[in-house]
């Protein structure tokens, strides 16, 4: 496998997608924006080791392999970076925890985070992805799946 930089994860918690208003620190990308769980890798880590590890220290939930739904990799300026979707149930949210990075965290709808003015563009672009590419294979739309769940 190619060495990678790190992941993100679009975790949907029953029809909304989890994410985490960033700490605003000027030495930070996208300081105070709207951002999904994931992060730098700790060596020797697979992808999916990654985040699983992220997700648990950023957000307190214990997602296991069998939870990610789709995979896709992204070349960014920090190098290769793993993209992940899961879909838990919406009883979940009551375990959810803020970890020691992040200002809140929040659900929202895809379609509200995708048009967000403090999303992370290419976040959005992967999100609307992933949508797009279930959406498809089930002859919904991502209004459709978004809803519906």
């Amino acid at each position: 496998m190619e060495d990678f930089a790190g992941t993100k994860l679009a975790l949907f918690v029953g029809a909304q997608v989890l994410v985490i208003l960033r700490d605003d620190f000027s030495h930070i990308a996208y300081p105070a924006h709207w951002d999904f769980p994931g992060g730098g890798r700790d060596a020797p880590e697979t992808p999916e080791d990654c985040i699983l590890r992220e997700t648990r220290e950023e957000v307190g939930l214990a997602l296991v392999p069998a939870d990610l739904v789709r995979v896709a990799h992204y070349r960014r300026p920090s190098g290769l970076c793993w993209f992940f979707a899961a879909h838990i149930p919406e009883q979940a949210r009551a375990q959810i925890r803020l970890g020691d990075e992040g200002q809140r965290w929040a659900l929202m709808r895809p379609e509200d985070y995708m048009a967000h003015d403090l999303r992370i563009p290419h976040f959005a672009d992967w999100l609307g992805a992933y949508l797009s590419s279930i959406s498809g294979a089930l002859g919904k739309t991502p209004r459709d799946l978004s809803g519906g769940r």
